[in-house]
């Protein structure tokens, strides 16, 4: 990502969480924190990746933030100054859950064995 493009994603995603929290009016949309916002190369799509606070996926939460992605669009437009706001795209971030069930079978692997031979020893 360009210099620009990075610094137009840090103030989406400030504004997003500000505008989540005043404007959602939509009873799905639960806390979230929002992990990372990637735009691509012309601005017109911004990917916001998110984790529901709390850990919990509730049941609609992808839905009304859909719902609400097309109402935030214009705040989000006026705020950067730019004619066209991207479009918002809402994807559940889901790095954090792969690495606590990596954890979890890492901590239930067996110890190693114990054997006197080292790898790749042989008996002459």
């Amino acid at each position: 990502m360009s210099r620009r493009t990075e610094r137009i994603a840090s103030i989406i995603a400030k504004e997003l969480a500000m505008l989540l929290l005043t404007e959602a009016k939509d009873p799905r949309v639960v806390p979230i924190s929002i992990t990372e916002v990637r735009l691509n190369d012309d601005l017109s799509v911004a990917r916001v990746r998110y984790v529901p606070l709390g850990g919990k996926h509730s049941p609609g939460l992808q839905e009304g933030l859909d719902h609400v992605a097309k109402k935030l669009r214009g705040p989000i437009g006026r705020t950067l100054q730019i004619r066209h706001a991207p479009e918002l795209r809402f994807e559940r971030d889901l790095n954090f859950e792969h690495s606590e069930r990596i954890q979890d079978l890492l901590a239930h692997l067996p110890p190693p064995a114990e054997d006197s031979e080292e790898p790749g020893a042989k008996d002459a």
